[in-house]
Parts: C-alpha cells; sequence; structure tokens
C-alpha cells in the first residue's frame, strides 16, 4: 500500500478500512507526541492506551486479505481486544486498590485476562511471526505445569498488575520507542536519507572500495533514524548494493557490507535501537549514560566495518567513483546540511539534562520547519506529508509495542516464578564457574533468540534469565546487559537465519550462505568486542580517562589488523601465514592487558616491517 493513498478514501471495504486506520494512525501519533509535551499519565492508563492502539491497528492493518478488508473474525478479535482494555480503564479504581494474589479474582477479570493474553499473542503473531508467540506459550506451559502456579494467580500478575503485559517493557515502547520511531519516520518524510546517501558519496566515494565504504557510512547514519536492520537494508541496499557490484565487488560481498553496516546502526549513538531504552529502565540509569557506554564499542564495529571493505578493495585491485560522478561535500551541506539540525537538537537537548523522549519530540517537530529553510527541501513541507510521517510512524511502532506486550508475559512469569534464579544457578554449574564459559553460553543463547525474533524481546529474555549469571561470575552490570544486546543484535549476521543477510542478498541476487559467511568475517570485530569490554569495561567509559584512551586505542588497531587478516590485505596482499600473524595480532590487541597489548604491539609493527621489506613480493 502506497503511502501516497493514505488518506483518498476508496468507495470499498478495503479503502475505507484504509482511511480509518490511517486516521486512528494520526491519532495514536498525536497522543503520544501530545503525553510527552504534557507528562505521562498513570502506568495502566498509559501503557493500556498505548496496547490499544497498537492492537487496533494490527487487526486492522495485518488482515492477510488481498484487498486489505478485514475479515469477520478481525473485526471481533478487534472488539474483544478493545473490551479487554477498556474493562481496566472503567475499573481503575477497582483494579489499582484491590490487593495483588491475595484478593480473588471476579469471573470478568478472569475472562478478561485470558482473551487479552491470547490476544496479545495472535496479534505479536501477525505482526512479527511465531517465534516470540511460542516463546511465551512455553513460558506459560512452565508456569502452570512445571511450576504448578495457580491459573488465578498467574492471570492476576499478567493482566491486573505492573509486571505482565502492562509492565515495563511495554512502558518502555509507549514513552521512548513510540516517539524515536515518529522521529525517525519525520527525517525520512523530509528527505534526510537522501542528505545521509549524498554525504557519504562525497567523503568516500572516490577512494579505493568507495561505494562500499558509501554503504558503511550512509547505513550507520541512516541507523540513527531506524531502529530495524532489515528496515535500513531496504532503503539503503538498493543505492548502495548495485554501486558496489559495478565498482568490482562481489554480489556476496556486497550483499554482506550493506547487512553487517545497516546491522550497526541499532549500536550507534546518539539514537539506537529500542533494545536500549529497555535497558536504560531495566538499570535505571539515563538513557543518555547506555549512549555513553555505547559509543566505543559502535566506533570500534564500524571501525572494522569500513577497513574490511578497503582491504578487499585493495586485494582486488578496486578504485573509487570519478570525483566528477560525485556529489561535492561543500554543495551537499549548502543544499541540505541543515536536515542534520533535528538530530543536533536532540543532542544538544540530551547533553543539556532533558529527558530523551522530549528531546526527540522536539527533534520531530523541528523537522518540517528546518526543511522549510532551503528551496530544496521546502517541497517536503506539505500537510499530506505531515501526515504520512505520522502514519509511518505509528505503523512503524506496532511490531515493538506487540513484541514488548508479548515479552511482559515472560518477563511476568519469570518474576512470578522464580525462574530467573533456576536459570542462573543453571548456567552457573554448565560454566563451572568460568566468566568466559558463562560468556560463549549467552553470546549463542543471544544468537539463537535473535534468530526467531526482533532485537528488544531477544535482549529481554536474555536478561531475565543469563544476564544474572554473568554478573554473578563477576561482569560488571553495564557491560553484561551491553553484552547481552550486541547479541541479540548479531544475529542479524549470523547464519542460518540471518534476517538483514537475507534482504540484503535478495538485492544482490547473491547466495544466502556466501553471503552469510562473509557478513560473519566483515561483522568479526562485533563477535569480538562484546568479550573485550567485559573484561575490559574502560571500553565502555567506565574508570580513568587513561584506561579508557590506552583500551580504545588498542581495541582500534587490534579491529584494523583483524580486518586486514581476514581479508587478505595490509600494506601488499598477504600469505596465508601472514593472514594467520595479523589475526593473532588483532586478538591480543582486543583482550585486555598490559602483556597481551605489549607483544599485539611487537606484531603489528613486525607485521608492517615485514610487509614493507618484501612489498614487490607477489602473493597467489
Amino acid at each position: 500500500m502506497s503511502t501516497a493513498t493514505l488518506f483518498r478514501v476508496e468507495p470499498t471495504h478495503g479503502g475505507l478500512v484504509r482511511a480509518a486506520a490511517s486516521v486512528i494512525a494520526v491519532a495514536m501519533a498525536l497522543y503520544h507526541m501530545w503525553i510527552i509535551a504534557t507528562g505521562v499519565p498513570e502506568a495502566i492508563l498509559f501503557r493500556g492506551t498505548h496496547l490499544l492502539f497498537a492492537i487496533t491497528l494490527i487487526f486492522l492493518w495485518f488482515n492477510g486479505t488481498k484487498d486489505g478488508a478485514p475479515r469477520i473474525y478481525d473485526y471481533l478479535l478487534l472488539a474483544v481486544s478493545a473490551a479487554s482494555i477498556l474493562y481496566l480503564f472503567v475499573n481503575y479504581s477497582y483494579v489499582v486498590n484491590r490487593i495483588y494474589y491475595v484478593d480473588d479474582l471476579y469471573p470478568a477479570d478472569i475472562a478478561f485476562a485470558v482473551l487479552l493474553t491470547a490476544l496479545v499473542l495472535e496479534a505479536t503473531r501477525r505482526v512479527i511471526g511465531l517465534a516470540l508467540p511460542i516463546t511465551a506459550l512455553v513460558f506459560l506451559g512452565y508456569a502452570l505445569f512445571i511450576a504448578q502456579v495457580e491459573p488465578e494467580r498467574l492471570l492476576d500478575q499478567l493482566y491486573l498488575t505492573t509486571e505482565g503485559i502492562f509492565g515495563p517493557t511495554l512502558g518502555v515502547s509507549a514513552t521512548y520507542v513510540m516517539v524515536f520511531v515518529i522521529f525517525g519516520a519525520f527525517m525520512e518524510r523530509t528527505g534526510t536519507g537522501q542528505l545521509f546517501m549524498d554525504f557519504a558519496l562525497s567523503l568516500t566515494g572516490h577512494t579505493a572500495g568507495g561505494p562500499g565504504k558509501v554503504a558503511v557510512i550512509s547505513s550507520s547514519l541512516f541507523g540513527t533514524i531506524s531502529g530495524s536492520a532489515v528496515a535500513n537494508v531496504m532503503v539503503d541496499g538498493p543505492i548502495t548494493i548495485p554501486l558496489m557490484k559495478r565498482s568490482g565487488f562481489k554480489p556476496q560481498f556486497a550483499a554482506a557490507v550493506e547487512s553487517v553496516a545497516s546491522t550497526g546502526g541499532q549500536i550507534m549513538p546518539p539514537i539506537m535501537g529500542a533494545a536500549a531504552f529497555v535497558m536504560a529502565e531495566f538499570l535505571q540509569v539515563s538513557y543518555l549514560q547506555v549512549t555513553l557506554w555505547a559509543l566505543i564499542p559502535a566506533i570500534l564495529y564500524y571501525v572494522a566495518c569500513f577497513a574490511a571493505v578497503h582491504f578487499e578493495a585493495k586485494r582486488l585491485g578496486l578504485v573509487g567513483v570519478p570525483r566528477a560522478d560525485l556529489p561535492r561535500l561543500k554543495q551537499v551541506l549548502r543544499e541540505r546540511g541543515h536536515l542534520f539540525i533535528p538530530i543536533l537538537v536532540i543532542l544538544a537537548g540530551m547533553y543539556s539534562g532533558y529527558s530523551a523522549p522530549l528531546c526527540a519530540l522536539a527533534g520531530t517537530l523541528a523537522c518540517f520547519p528546518v526543511a522549510a529553510l532551503r528551496a530544496n527541501t521546502r517541497g517536503y513541507v506539505r500537510l499530506p506529508n505531515v501526515g504520512e510521517a505520522l502514519v509511518d510512524g505509528a505503523r512503524n511502532a506496532l511490531s515493538v509495542a506487540l513484541a514488548c506486550a508479548c515479552a511482559g508475559i515472560i518477563v511476568g512469569i519469570v518474576t512470578l516464578t522464580g525462574l530467573g534464579i533456576v536459570f542462573t544457578q543453571v548456567v552457573v554449574a554448565l560454566a563451572q564457574n568460568s566468566l568466559l564459559a558463562a560468556l560463549v553460553l549467552t553470546a549463542i543463547a543471544g544468537i539463537v533468540l535473535g534468530m526467531g525474533m526482533p532485537t528488544t524481546p531477544a535482549y529481554i529474555v536474555m536478561t531475565s534469565l543469563l544476564v544474572p549469571a554473568i554478573i554473578k561470575l563477576g561482569a560488571p552490570v553495564p557491560a553484561a546487559h551491553m553484552f547481552a544486546f550486541y547479541f541479540a543484535i548479531l544475529s542479524a549476521i549470523t547464519p542460518p537465519v540471518a534476517l538483514a543477510v537475507y534482504a540484503a542478498a535478495s538485492l544482490a541476487k547473491a547466495d544466502l550462505w556466501a553471503a552469510g559467511w562473509s557478513a560473519v568475517r566483515v561483522g568479526a570485530a562485533g563477535f569480538l568486542v562484546p568479550f573485550a569490554f567485559v573484561y575490559q569495561p574502560a571500553i565502555l567509559m567506565i574508570g580513568a580517562w587513561t584506561d579508557v584512551a590506552i583500551s580504545t586505542f588498542s581495541a582500534t588497531i587490534g579491529v584494523f589488523m583483524l580486518a586486514a587478516g581476514l581479508h587478505g590485505y595490509l600494506v601488499r596482499r598477504l600469505a596465508m601465514y601472514e593472514r594467520v600473524w595479523c589475526v593473532a595480532a588483532a586478538l591480543l590487541l582486543i583482550d585486555p592487558g598490559i602483556v597481551t597489548d605489549v607483544i599485539g604491539y611487537g606484531l603489528v609493527g613486525a607485521a608492517f616491517a615485514y610487509q614493507y621489506a618484501t612489498r614487490t613480493k607477489e602473493v597467489a
């Protein structure tokens, strides 16, 4: 469905529903913007309204029919969902004044609790697939048949408290994610995507492998306005992947670069993926603090990706795009540079101490006035375009809203049954008190969970079940959460189920497995850096600035050498033993410690000296 036709009322069932859904979507976006400006109401009222909007739009939009017209049972499911939430609003005084787990539930409480739980699972299935609802069903089965929780007590937890469906995870979606997603939609609708692409082309398009470097820069920038790796691929990929292929990169490498760069958008400050807001809520810290923790690891991730493109291009003898065919940086900044202002507004607000949602609202409200400053972007400033941006924002928030509501079922059960403590004991026993073994188990679990569900619920499940174990074994709390966050994200580029790679490979017409393993090579640093910051929290800017500077410098050289070793080029093409040499140096530098750093620097110096001394040598 084209957004250009969202507000055109067609005299058909499907057309009327699309128009009505668009109006509801605009109301949803405006409601959340108004709440951020005026103050958040009571938790159940606010989170319930958020879920009511989301579940209504899902049953209207995601109905599986060709003409977009809901069937009778879609309307029935919508009506029952709405009734289950409105029941809480109508009986709000009763809900907040009753004693949880003590007062008996009325028949209506039980009926609506069962119905809403089932309908949250169904709505989640429609918008993000089966994996998360099946996981929630497994946890429900555990609670009822293994932990033998009384059904009424379970329903009480999930429906009538703020520890289940209406728990903190849904609160994060309503308070943080929604307004940032709206901001992203406003940025897209004012032409910022074209700014990012032209900006990247003007900076690196002329260098060796320039189109690949353009993909890295533009995808990292676009990641600031989109929390989805697949969405990043589908916006940037149609431009960057053909450019990379024309410049000489193999299709699988082009797909790998785009998927790795797009996936990194979720870890790149200032605006990260939705799970970062959940982390801030769990740790009871500001979102700004989370971005500070994430900054250096994100830079290391993109340095490695950029270096991988450079070394692969040098190994293949590729050149960049002629300067004459590229936009000029001065011209790009003169014509569209003002579109960076909304991002600067958010940054300035957060560094001034204002809340992240309020800053995002300010940035959102600045988008269209900023676009009106120059003639070449003034065409975006149209009332229908504003309306379509609001609809886009609401639509893009649906998957996160239902993922958080469904994850709330899992978190509520973990809290009620004490499963987190049991799982911690199991992981500690399996790891045999080895932090490294526990980290490996957690990394594998994160990748497996992330294969079947979005980053946010994967991170929430890991936080409930696995993170306490690695904290118990000695990992600093922020590092433990960042570790889980990273591996929930990296599943997007890890075979066999790598959604970002699938999207990029389809655009590049590349073999899925070849593209997947190529993505693992390009993004290899992403798999190693989390282990490094657990053992050396200075990489998260925790500790003395001298430690932060030394650790960052060593890790940067390390990921640079890792890219060289994996892609077979440094000063010249590398023989196999030289590649092993470079990878060994990289691992020593990424691994924190004075001894490993000294040996690593020695190997790096020796590698460069040997390469320069034998630079005329031809390597097959």
